[in-house]
């Protein structure tokens, strides 16, 4: 073999070599290319991701909703009674807040979390005040109000049940003609003193003078100047005595207002229960004595807004000086307090309710002093 076939021979052997390490070389750069596109997808995939602040904005909505509702809840519209209905159920609406917490951690949404700050805020501004126990000794008065139910069977286990809460003066509604003769009987011996007027009536141990039915327009229309006293008397649902105490007299009002009822066309009807608290309302401001005490089922709760003319006037003891919302109906699981106690010109010392008797309300008793 000559020399030039031995070259060519090692130059044809090489080339597989040189072909192999440039082959070789492109892998690898094709590799690195491929771990940085995926590294840049990868990227883009975290990126796209919601952060924090970016899920959950159902539940960010829904809590600001929350909070602008009890917020601005004078303003929601009462056509169908539905501010009322709204106003009834306010304190419900702190059950929300919870819920919407829930959904907020499992999302784990910083936005849901920061929005239900408002409905706590508002809801503790509302409502907070009532979470302790303001009651302190030293009443010169008790006074106790009961809803006694028309179809309360056992009245006369009711007026005893009342007659050892100890309060000097007790107020009853709902008093049947049935049951009347019933509660005159059990109380007459606590009770020196009362009158009844219509379905509602007033016992005390001190003297009462000065008692009259108060209109609370529960007979209106074309019809209503037709009727006799003794008509309108037989359905009267409100009083005002005057009730002779050693630190002056008191002025002591007795109500027991119309039904609401929820109807699947026209919605939450308040209309003869909002007449009645407009009525009611106009008699306390008329009222000249400084001090007076208004006891009643008043079918409402006092942040409804059908309430505005009494309460600017008068004042809950509950509010002033009771242990939580103090509700009392319906008896049974209680969820809203429309049995008041009402006062102005008096301190409220304590405020409570007393156990259930045979109605579908429970009692509420308020100790008051000068």
């Amino acid at each position: 073999m000559s020399h030039s076939e031995s070259a060519l021979d090692d130059t044809t052997t090489a080339r597989p070599d040189t072909a192999e390490t440039g082959q070789g070389g492109a892998g690898r750069r094709d590799a690195g290319g491929g771990t940085w596109r995926a590294g840049i997808r990868r990227a883009i995939r975290i990126g796209s991701r919601p952060g924090p602040w970016r899920r959950g904005p159902v539940l960010a909505a829904l809590a600001l909703l929350l909070g602008l509702v009890m917020l601005l809840h004078a303003r929601i519209t009462d056509r169908g009674g539905l501010g009322s209905l709204v106003e009834t159920c306010l304190p419900w609406f702190g059950l929300f807040v919870p819920v919407l917490l829930a959904g907020a951690v499992r999302r784990r949404s910083a936005s849901a979390v920061a929005a239900l700050l408002l409905p706590v805020t508002v809801w503790l501004n509302l409502f907070g005040g009532l979470l302790g126990d303001k009651s302190h000794p030293g009443a010169d008065l008790t006074v106790a109000g009961h809803n006694v139910g028309a179809d309360n069977p056992d009245p006369a286990g009711t007026a005893r049940d009342l007659a050892a809460s100890g309060a000097q003066v007790l107020a009853l509604e709902e008093i049947t003609p049935q049951a009347k003769p019933l509660y005159e009987k059990e109380l007459a011996e606590a009770y020196p003193h009362h009158t009844v007027q219509g379905t509602v009536g007033l016992w005390s141990k001190l003297p009462l003078s000065d008692t009259r039915p108060v209109d609370i327009s529960m007979d209106y229309g074309p019809l209503a100047d037709t009727k006799t006293a003794d008509v309108k008397m037989a359905y009267n649902r409100a009083l005002r005595t005057t009730v002779a105490t050693d630190r002056g007299p008191l002025a002591v009002y007795v109500a027991h207002l119309g039904s609401v009822r929820v109807f699947p066309r026209n919605g939450f009807w308040t209309e003869s229960r909002d007449r009645g608290a407009q009525a009611l309302g106009e008699a306390v401001a008329a009222e000249r004595n400084e001090r007076v005490v208004l006891l009643g089922d008043l079918n409402g709760t006092l942040d409804d807004r059908a309430f505005a003319g009494i309460t600017a006037r008068t004042h809950s003891v509950q509010d002033a000086a009771g242990d939580g919302f103090g509700f009392t109906w319906p008896a049974g699981f209680p969820v809203a307090r429309i049995d008041q106690i009402l006062v102005r010109g008096v301190e409220p010392v304590s405020s409570r309710v007393l156990p259930a008797t045979g109605s579908d309300h429970r009692p509420v008793a308020a100790g008051i002093r000068w």
